[in-house]
């Protein structure tokens, strides 16, 4: 494994202030999704970006980064890969996630690879017939991270991730385009460890590919930060302007 499969970390940060304002639409006629639009004088034409998410799916905190991507200039699509069954921020102690990963909420909906490549597939397609966009740049945080790496194969040119999850080395090493990671300093996931083999994987692909190391964090920071404290403010905040810059040079 090039990162450790999801833990409770995964489920606990802050819900951020903001009204998002983007707009819900259905993907495929079967999938919810969030998109986000830019301002026609910014638009970056035939370029956007798909959305995967961490386990708490469409949701405040998430909304708004697709804002601000959109704002950017990309057309940015944020799917709904849990079938509305995400995670609930904050869960308890006891809260068993990977009972949840391989069962569901209802012990029958998993949200395993079975489950969710098809529906990202189905985002892929829509952003190219749909709303026209020929060049994919792909974000994943935590859960979503897997799906980035895992679909370069089927279209997305460009990757970037934060704190992954449940990254297999194999597919890690089959990337295709270009690909950034910002890394949490404190993260039982993504370890010290895990992301010093994913650069000796990165290396070897010979893609290029940037890793940043954000001090005093922990994981989940780029999307459930606290923004009342100023390390975690100003780590999701570059993590956000590193994303913005790994596209900008090479999706544009």
């Amino acid at each position: 494994m090039a990162s450790n499969p999801p833990a409770r970390c995964c489920t606990i940060g802050v819900k951020h202030e903001g009204e998002p304002t983007g707009k819900a639409v259905r993907v495929a006629d079967k999938h919810d999704a969030y998109l986000a639009t830019p301002p026609a004088d910014k638009e970056h034409k035939g370029v956007g970006i798909l959305i995967i998410p961490d386990v708490i799916g469409i949701w405040q905190n998430s909304q708004l980064i697709a804002d601000q991507f959109a704002a950017n200039g990309y057309l940015t699509l944020l799917l709904d890969v849990f079938e509305g069954d995400p995670v609930k921020l904050n869960r308890p102690a006891g809260f068993d996630i990977m009972e949840w990963l391989t069962k569901g909420t209802d012990g029958k909906t998993p949200h395993t690879k079975e489950a969710v490549d098809p529906i990202i597939l189905d985002g892929i397609k829509a952003l190219k017939e749909e709303y026209g966009i020929q060049k994919i740049g792909a974000v994943g945080y935590c859960f979503g991270a897997k799906y980035v790496v895992r679909h370069y194969k089927n279209g997305i040119s460009v990757g970037y991730v934060a704190h992954p999850s449940f990254v297999d080395e194999d597919e890690l090493a089959a990337i295709t385009g270009p690909f950034a990671i910002s890394a949490a300093e404190t993260d039982s996931i993504f370890t010290n460890e895990k992301r010093h083999r994913s650069e000796e994987i990165l290396k070897e692909v010979g893609q290029p590919y940037q890793i940043n190391l954000y001090s005093q964090v922990v994981h989940g920071f780029a999307v459930r930060g606290d923004m009342s404290i100023q390390a975690e403010r100003f780590a999701k905040e570059q993590a956000f302007l590193q994303a913005v810059t790994w596209f900008d040079e090479f999706l544009l």
